[in-house]
C-alpha cells in the first residue's frame, strides 16, 4: 500500500503551458488598456495567486502605482482592481487554450500515480471561465483529473488552504500528509503546506524560469543549472518539501519516498 492517496496538481507551469506563458502578455494588455507600461518581469512576479489578488498585487509595485497615479489621480484602489480584472479575464479566455500543451511526461506520471492507486486532483489561480477553455484541450491529449478547484471557486484563494480542503472533499482523501500538492509558485506551494500536505516544487517547467522546452534544451549546461537552483531556493523558501525538474520526475520521487522508513 503506497503511503501517498493523492496527488493534487497546479496547471500553467506544472501540468500545462511549460514556462507558464498564456497570462504574461494578457497581463501587459490589459493594464496597457489604462494606459500603464507593464512588463513581462513584472507580470511574472505574483504568479499563481488568484488573478484578481495578482493584479492588485502588480497594483501594489511603486512603477505600477504611481503610473495609475499620474495617469488618473489616485493611488489604485480595490475599484480600479476590478475594472482591470474585468478586462483581463476576457482577454485570458481568447488566449489560454492556445498555451494549453501538456507538459512532456505528464499523462506517463499520471498513470504511474493512478497505478498506486492515487487520486489526481488540480487547482489553479485561474478562473472557472477561463478553465472551461482549459479543460477539453487537456482531455484531448488525456489529461482529466478527478477535480478541479479554481481560484472563484471559494471565499478564499491561495496561499490559504481552502481550495485544498476543498480537495480533500471532493477526492474523499486524508489526512492531509497523505496528499502531495505539486506547483510551480509561491503561493501554490504555500497553499498546499497551509493544509498539511507533502508539497513538491517543480522547477524548470514553471513560472520561475520561463522558458519553453525548445529554450531551455538550447542552454548550456551551466546556464540550466543556475535556473534550477534558483527556482529551487525560491520553491524552498516558499517551503516545498522537495524540488524536482518537472511532474515527469514524480514518480521516481515517490518511489524514493515509499522507500524510507
Amino acid at each position: 500500500m503506497t503511503k501517498f492517496k493523492a496527488a493534487v496538481f497546479d496547471w500553467a507551469g506544472t501540468t500545462i503551458d511549460f514556462g507558464s506563458f498564456a497570462p504574461m502578455g494578457v497581463f501587459v494588455k490589459a493594464f496597457a488598456e489604462f494606459g500603464i507600461e507593464a512588463t513581462i518581469e513584472q507580470a511574472r512576479a505574483p504568479m499563481g495567486a488568484p488573478k484578481w489578488d495578482h493584479i492588485r498585487a502588480m497594483m501594489d509595485m511603486p512603477s505600477i502605482a504611481a503610473q495609475w497615479e499620474h495617469r488618473h489621480g489616485n493611488l489604485p484602489d480595490d475599484s480600479d482592481v476590478d475594472c482591470v480584472y474585468k478586462v483581463f479575464v476576457p482577454m485570458n479566455e481568447e488566449v489560454v487554450a492556445d498555451y494549453a500543451t501538456l507538459v512532456p511526461g505528464t499523462l506517463e506520471m499520471v498513470k504511474a500515480l493512478r497505478a498506486r492507486g492515487m487520486k489526481i486532483g488540480s487547482t489553479t489561480g485561474y478562473t472557472r471561465s477561463i478553465m472551461e477553455r482549459v479543460l477539453p484541450r487537456a482531455a484531448e491529449q488525456g489529461y482529466t483529473p478527478d477535480n478541479l478547484v479554481c481560484s472563484d471557486d471559494l471565499p478564499e484563494g491561495r496561499p490559504g488552504p481552502l481550495g485544498m480542503y476543498k480537495c480533500f472533499i471532493d477526492l474523499v482523501v486524508y489526512p492531509p500528509e497523505a496528499v502531495v500538492k505539486v506547483d510551480d509558485t509561491e503561493p501554490g506551494i504555500r497553499e498546499g503546506k497551509a493544509a498539511g500536505c507533502l508539497a513538491v516544487g517543480v522547477a524548470l517547467s514553471g513560472n520561475a524560469v520561463g522558458l519553453t522546452p525548445e529554450e531551455l534544451a538550447a542552454l548550456p549546461p551551466e546556464r540550466v543549472e543556475e535556473l534550477r537552483r534558483a527556482a529551487t531556493e525560491m520553491l524552498t523558501a516558499a517551503g516545498a518539501d522537495h524540488v524536482i525538474d518537472t511532474v515527469a520526475d514524480l514518480p521516481a520521487l515517490l518511489d524514493r519516498l515509499e522507500a524510507q522508513p
